[in-house]
């Protein structure tokens, strides 16, 4: 009897959770899909009130399928197609959101990413094998780095960036700002990668020094496979993070050609202020990248984030 009683705590305690999870989820996921569906109602039905969750009703029905109401002006009026025979589809994109702003950003988020990828890796082996003097008191300045807030920095890099100009030194607006991205986004990967070399048993280098391999040979056969997971957690943290920037990329580039995504939505907000389909639309866009890249990256992060590189 006892344990048939258990059983049924343990149902009704799983019941509990996974409804709490769905709620959560649901939850989360109800201002994405009310940005969906805004992005393909009509401009009228966005302006009805009280508002209408679908546009799917009649003068004698409050819901009916085959009545809903769709467009898609919205991604039209971002993507902006036109006609052109010399390409694949007999059409191209013209919008300034999709063809100038998310390229600049796609090109600042996987440069920045990489490098911070690298310099984190090679920091954060050294941090997590070496005792050197000053080890604990760098590590802490490296965690209190992570905590001033972007503007704190601001100024000071906008007056840098001012001062290059005038120096005539060689300078690239986009060169700046991946520089500036990698010294915001890797004091943090640093203890992220430390974490992960950490995880590693000292015993799997020792080994491969004893069968003959160096130092860095034992690193980049043994160690760097095994943090995988990790540089992959990294990647994702700081693309992510880059995508998602807007301050820096507003203030500390000087050409508009050259400015990040969230610019290009920001100016596009004050163009079409009172055509929320469009915003809905270009919102969609920009975030549907960085959606694909988690789905596809998703276990490995999971495992990264939860588990670590290693077990024991």
């Amino acid at each position: 009897m006892s344990k048939i009683t258990s059983l049924l705590r343990s149902k009704n305690k799983n019941w509990l959770i996974h409804t709490a999870l769905i709620l959560i989820v649901l939850v989360s996921m109800f201002p994405i899909i009310l940005t969906v569906i805004t992005s393909f109602k009509l401009q009228e039905d966005i302006e009805r009130n009280p508002p209408e969750l679908l546009p799917c009703d009649t003068a004698t029905q409050s819901f009916y399928l085959s009545a809903c109401r769709w467009t898609t002006t919205g991604y039209e009026h971002v993507l902006n197609p036109v006609t052109d025979t010399h390409t694949l589809f007999n059409f191209k994109l013209t919008g300034t959101l999709i063809t100038v702003y998310l390229g600049n950003t796609i090109l600042y988020s996987t440069f920045t990413s990489l490098l911070v990828v690298l310099l984190a890796i090679t920091s954060g082996y050294a941090f997590s094998r070496y005792r050197f003097r000053g080890h604990r008191a760098l590590m802490t300045s490296i965690l209190v780095i992570t905590g001033v807030p972007l503007l704190t920095n601001l100024l000071a890099l906008y007056q840098m960036g001012i001062t290059i100009r005038k120096s005539g030194l060689p300078y690239d607006d986009r060169i700046f700002i991946v520089i500036v991205y990698v010294g915001l986004f890797l004091p943090l990967s640093v203890w992220i990668a430390k974490g992960f070399f950490d995880a590693i048993p000292r015993d799997l280098e020792d080994a491969a020094l004893i069968d003959g391999c160096s130092r860095i040979g034992a690193l980049f056969r043994i160690i760097m496979p095994l943090t995988v997971p990790g540089m992959i957690a990294i990647f994702l943290l700081t693309f992510v993070n880059v995508w998602n920037e807007f301050l820096a990329g507003y203030l500390l580039i000087n050409k508009n050609q050259y400015k990040p995504v969230m610019f290009g939505l920001y100016n596009f907000l004050g163009e079409n202020l009172i055509n929320l389909q469009v915003i809905g639309a270009a919102c969609i866009l920009i975030s549907l990248p960085i959606v694909l890249l988690f789905l596809y990256f998703r276990r490995s992060f999971f495992i990264a984030m939860v588990e670590g590189s290693v077990k024991g």
